[in-house]
């Protein structure tokens, strides 16, 4: 069956944040000139939820309270795959590890790479902390989930890309006061705002803010435990 292109698909991305106390970094790189989607923009790793980060073990959750916000206004049993899908895009993009050490019984076989590294997944230090539906119109289409890591939380060398796939280039770590004089899509500049503003926040977000997009009307919202408009 050949995929629908133009279909909203649901993806995670993967906001990593060293040295929050005193000058804190953020890591993006650049995506290729010939990108289907935001071509040479510099962008967060992340990507598509696929159908076997479902059943994909996590060696330790989500935060509770991520679970709930990620549940509000979506379709009941994401959060699982979703932040799933978080640890595989860093992991391809990047190759650095958010895991713990453990075994697997049989990975899929985009968990192959990963498996053999000797770890197994590990939400417990990612934080949900927007939200963003891509307009209409665009010849890619996603429910963005944006999750805030610490480095410290990273089970290998920050610095250590060595592993990555050849998906994004120039991989970096970025000031929050440099950000400005690089090409970034409209929503990873409202996102990094969010993210800069909790720079020195320890847990998660209570309100999680929710930029959706559809055919009437785009809709700045929060995801705070209250029912949102129709």
């Amino acid at each position: 069956m050949t995929q629908d292109k133009t279909a909203i698909r649901n993806a995670a991305t993967v906001i990593v944040m060293r040295d929050r106390a005193t000058a804190p970094r953020i890591l993006m790189g650049q995506r290729g000139a010939k990108a289907a989607f935001m071509p040479n923009k510099f962008v967060f790793p992340g990507g598509a939820v696929d159908a076997e980060d479902a059943q994909v073990p996590l060696s330790r959750p989500l935060p509770a309270l991520c679970e709930t916000r990620l549940g509000e206004d979506s379709v009941a049993g994401l959060a699982h795959p979703l932040a799933v899908a978080a640890i595989r895009e860093l992991w391809e993009e990047t190759g650095l590890i958010l895991g713990a050490r453990g075994d697997w019984a049989e990975p899929p076989a985009d968990w192959r790479s990963f498996a053999a590294t000797g770890h197994v997944p590990d939400a417990s230090g990612l934080q949900f902390v927007f939200r963003a539906i891509t307009p209409p119109g665009r010849p890619r289409r996603f429910d963005a989930r944006f999750f805030l890591v610490d480095a410290e939380a990273l089970a290998t060398d920050p610095d250590d890309f060595s592993a990555a796939s050849d998906e994004l280039s120039h991989l970096q770590w970025i000031a929050l006061d440099a950000l400005r004089d690089f090409d970034m899509p409209f929503i990873t500049e409202v996102v990094l705002a969010e993210v800069a503003a909790r720079a020195h926040e320890d847990g998660p977000p209570a309100s999680v803010p929710f930029f959706r997009n559809d055919d009437e009307e785009s809709l700045f919202l929060r995801l705070n435990g209250t029912a949102l408009p129709d």
